[in-house]
């Protein structure tokens, strides 16, 4: 790749980083903004479940209502408006400001994740685009490493309001970084919802959505209150969760790398392997909770499995759909993808409500097991 290629693919990267972290945001600082505004736990998880359902409802229609757009101009258009979603965060004076500005920057989300695995495909030669996902994906790894464990920093030495200041911050860097680097990369024409129905014909598609959703509600069903549980079971120092959150992003990198050395191998294998230790890492975080080494262990096996999970379905996606429907495919893909984050935050805050927080792993580890039985049901033959 050239140098003006690489710095592309860096401010994309980057902007994913940014992206991911303001998703994550709500989750390090849970406890804080639950007793500023003087909520319970559940409905502070609902800025998660309604942030990823404005993202599951609208990442189609919005895609297809900008689908013949050119997309450098698309994606800075988009990283423009969630400047100011953030900065609307940072002037929240209630829950409901809070969370009309989270929906404005599910719509973002919305249309962003559609079309960066894409864009850093395209910018780049054939024999890199492992390299351009990975690279994406890492970007989601730092959020976790840096992003979310510094917004928590942040948001309990100065406020939480001043977190999503910052990321707006560093989100208006990375659009001006953008903006002379990134070149045009065409729209592909569009794509009609006339064509709908022919990809929700290919059965491999619908087959990795439905797989998608199953493993991701199973994920969320836990790391949607991995913080609090942290907290209150684990009975973790503050700095120690930081740490602990941090820990999830480097495996994360772990998990990317991996991806790009034995993905192409062994795709079966590779998936089998992330599948199993979610069920693991689920099974055992409450029966484990009385270690925190332990515990930090099991936190970093998560972190490699989810991101290993994550740009294995990308890159599925990505080959199992045409060049002129990949941002359509993806923007599904990122449907699915929140629906099931939205599901298992529910499901978690069911469990935190109803039953204890010490069991969110108990019922991760429940619906890992659908997922492993839809695997070996379905998806075995398929992929």
């Amino acid at each position: 790749m050239t140098f003006h290629t690489w710095l592309a693919l860096i401010g994309l990267t980057c902007s994913g980083f940014i992206f991911n972290t303001s998703e994550y945001v709500p989750i390090g600082l849970m406890s804080s903004i639950s007793t500023d505004f003087g909520i319970t736990m559940a409905k502070g998880g609902m800025l998660i479940s309604v942030y990823a359902w404005v993202v599951m409802i609208l990442s189609l229609p919005l895609m297809l209502m900008v689908s013949k757009i050119e997309l450098r101009k698309l994606i800075l258009c988009v990283i423009g408006v969630f400047v100011a979603c953030q900065l609307m965060s940072f002037l929240s004076t209630g829950y409901p400001m809070l969370m009309a500005s989270r929906i404005g920057v599910a719509c973002t989300h919305a249309i962003f994740w559609s079309i960066v695995s894409p864009i850093a495909v395209r910018i780049v030669p054939q024999s890199c685009q492992a390299l351009a996902l990975s690279a994406i994906v890492t970007g989601t790894s730092v959020a976790m490493i840096v992003g979310m464990p510094l917004a928590r920093v942040i948001g309990l030495m100065i406020g939480w309001r001043m977190t999503f200041l910052c990321v707006g911050a560093f989100a208006l860097l990375s659009l001006i970084h953008l903006y002379f680097t990134l070149p045009k990369v065409s729209s592909c024409g569009g794509f009609s919802v006339k064509e709908l129905p022919a990809l929700f014909k290919n059965k491999s598609l619908v087959s990795l959505y439905m797989f998608v959703f199953l493993v991701i509600t199973t994920y969320y069903i836990s790391y949607s209150y991995v913080e609090p549980f942290l907290k209150q079971v684990v009975n973790m120092p503050d700095n120690i969760i930081t740490g602990t959150l941090m820990i999830f992003g480097v495996a994360g990198i772990v998990g990317s790398l991996s991806f790009s050395k034995f993905y192409i191998r062994n795709r079966y294998r590779f998936i089998m392997v992330a599948l199993f230790n979610f069920l693991l890492c689920f099974a055992l975080i409450y029966p484990l909770s009385f270690s925190i080494p332990v515990i930090v262990v099991l936190c970093g096996l998560w972190g490699i499995s989810i991101t290993s999970f994550s740009v294995s379905m990308q890159s599925e996606i990505i080959s199992h759909s045409s060049k002129e429907a990949a941002s359509v495919a993806m923007s599904i893909y990122s449907s699915v993808f929140n629906l099931g984050i939205g599901s298992g935050a529910l499901i978690g805050g069911a469990v935190c409500t109803y039953s204890n927080i010490a069991y969110i792993g108990f019922a991760g580890a429940i619906m890992c097991l659908l997922a492993i039985t839809f695997w070996y049901i379905r998806m075995k033959k398929l992929i």
